[in-house]
C-alpha cells in the first residue's frame, strides 16, 4: 500500500542562490536540530544535500574534474616516453618495477573521494551533522545479470523494476535505440526476442518508443534494422559495451564508503533504484541534489531551496617551473612568486573597469601575471587585460569556482 507523502517547494520565485553556507549559519538556532548529510555520488557529478527533519534546508552540487586528471597524466606520459626514446634508446626496458597498494586507486577515481571528503569535513564544521546518508550502489549489476542469485522476495518486490531502468536509462541515454526519439515515453525491449530464445539479462535490453516497439515485435533485430546496417552495428555494439561512468562510481563506492565510516558518524546507505523510487513517490524533478535529497529511507519531503550551490573543482595549480608546448619542448618558465598586487592565480574578485577598452563589471576567478595586468574568467567569457586596480578580491583561492 503506497503511503501519503508531502512535498513543499520554498522560495521558487527567488532567482539567486538560495542558500549558501554562509546563509546557513543564520538559519540555525542557539540549539540546532541535529542535520543529516546525503550524498549522492557520481562520475562527474555528485549531490549533497543537508536534511534537518523532514527539510531540506541546504543543497549543493560538486563539479569534479576526473577526465582532466586523467588527461593530464596521459599528456605527461606522452612525453616523458618520448623524451626517453629520444635520449635514453640504449635502456633496456624495466616492467613490473612498481608495486600499488592494497585498495589503490587511479588519480582520476581517487580526486572524486577526496574530493567530497574535503566537504564532508567543512559541513561537519560549519553545521551539527550528526549522520551522512550515501548512495552505496548505483546499479546491482550481479542482481540484474542473475536474477536467481538471492533474495526473491527483493526481485518481486517495488525496487526491482526501478534497478533495471533506471540502469537502461542511463546506459542508453534516455533516447530510443532505435529511431533517437527524446522527451517521450520509452519502453523495455527486448533486443533478441524471448520468443525466439532471447533472456530477461540487461544485456539483452534496450529502450524504445511506443511505435518502434511495436514495428518490431518478435521479429529479428536484424531483419528490422535491415536498411539501417549503421544503427544496427551500434545497437550491438552498445549493448554489450560497459558504462565508464558506472564503473568509476563502482569503483570508488568503497573507499568513499570507508572514508566517510572513518568520521566517526554513523553512515546509512540506499540504492539508486531506491532513490529514484523516492524521488518519483515525491514526484520530484530529476536533479543531482534533489537525488541526494532523496536518498535511503524517506517518507516525506519539504525543500526550503530552489536552487542548489554549484561547486566546481579546479584544482590547486599545477608544480611544474617549466611548461611546454604540444611536442614537449619548454616554451615558458614559472616564476616562484604566486602573489601579485594581493592576488592569487584562482582568486575570485570583482572588477569594475571605468576606463579603457574593457568598461564593465565582471566576476570570476583571476589569472595573475607579475605585470599587473590580470585575466578574468566569468561564467561566459574570458576578459584579458584588467589592472589589479580595479580588482576586488570575493574569495580567497581554495581549489573551487562557485556559482
Amino acid at each position: 500500500m503506497m503511503r501519503k507523502c508531502h512535498v513543499r517547494f520554498v522560495g521558487e520565485e527567488d532567482g539567486a542562490i538560495h542558500a549558501s553556507l554562509p546563509d546557513l549559519n543564520k538559519k540555525v538556532d542557539a540549539n540546532p536540530e541535529a542535520l543529516e548529510l546525503k550524498l549522492d555520488p557520481g562520475s562527474k557529478v555528485t549531490g549533497i544535500a543537508l536534511k534537518q527533519g523532514n527539510r531540506i534546508i541546504f543543497a549543493a552540487e560538486l563539479l569534479h574534474r576526473g577526465q582532466q586528471i586523467k588527461e593530464a597524466l596521459q599528456s605527461r606520459r606522452q612525453l616523458r616516453r618520448s623524451r626517453r626514446n629520444r635520449k635514453t634508446r640504449y635502456r633496456q626496458a624495466r616492467f613490473l618495477n612498481r608495486t600499488r597498494p592494497k585498495g589503490w586507486l587511479a588519480p582520476s577515481l581517487q580526486h572524486r573521494v577526496d574530493t567530497l571528503m574535503t566537504w564532508v569535513h567543512r559541513f561537519r564544521r560549519l553545521a551539527p551533522v550528526v549522520r551522512i546518508t550515501q548512495e552505496l550502489v548505483r546499479f546491482d549489476l550481479q542482481l540484474m545479470e542473475n536474477p536467481e542469485i538471492s533474495g526473491v522476495e527483493y526481485q518481486q518486490g517495488a525496487l526491482q523494476g526501478y534497478e533495471v531502468r533506471e540502469y537502461l536509462l542511463f546506459k542508453w541515454g534516455r533516447t530510443c535505440a532505435y529511431c533517437g526519439a527524446q522527451n517521450v515515453p520509452l519502453e523495455v525491449e527486448h533486443i533478441q526476442p524471448r520468443s525466439k530464445g532471447g533472456s530477461d539479462r540487461v544485456s539483452n535490453l534496450t529502450l524504445a518508443c511506443h511505435s518502434c516497439n511495436q514495428a518490431k515485435g518478435n521479429g529479428d533485430i536484424r531483419d528490422f534494422l535491415s536498411g539501417q546496417p549503421d544503427v544496427l552495428s551500434r545497437l550491438l555494439r552498445q549493448a554489450k559495451s560497459p558504462l565508464k561512468d558506472a564503473a568509476a562510481v563502482n569503483s570508488t563506492r568503497w573507499a568513499l564508503f570507508k572514508a566517510l565510516k572513518a568520521t566517526g558518524l554513523p553512515v546509512t546507505t540506499g540504492t539508486g533504484g531506491q532513490t529514484k523510487f523516492n524521488r518519483l513517490r515525491l514526484n520530484l524533478p530529476k536533479a543531482h541534489w534533489l537525488d541526494a535529497a532523496c536518498v535511503g529511507q524517506v517518507e516525506s519531503l519539504e525543500v526550503l531551496t530552489s536552487k542548489p550551490l554549484l561547486i566546481i573543482a579546479k584544482g590547486h595549480g599545477t608544480r611544474q617551473m617549466c611548461g611546454t608546448n604540444k611536442y614537449g619542448f619548454p616554451t615558458r618558465h614559472r616564476s616562484l612568486r604566486q602573489i601579485h598586487n594581493g592576488f592569487q592565480t584562482g582568486d575570485i574578485v570583482t572588477a569594475t573597469v571605468t576606463a579603457g577598452k574593457k568598461i564593465g563589471s565582471y566576476i570570476g576567478r583571476v589569472l595573475c601575471r607579475a605585470s599587473g595586468s590580470f585575466d578574468m574568467t566569468t561564467a561566459s567569457v574570458r576578459v584579458a587585460g584588467i589592472s589589479h586596480r580595479y580588482c576586488k578580491p570575493i574569495h580567497r583561492k581554495d581549489g573551487y569556482a562557485y556559482a
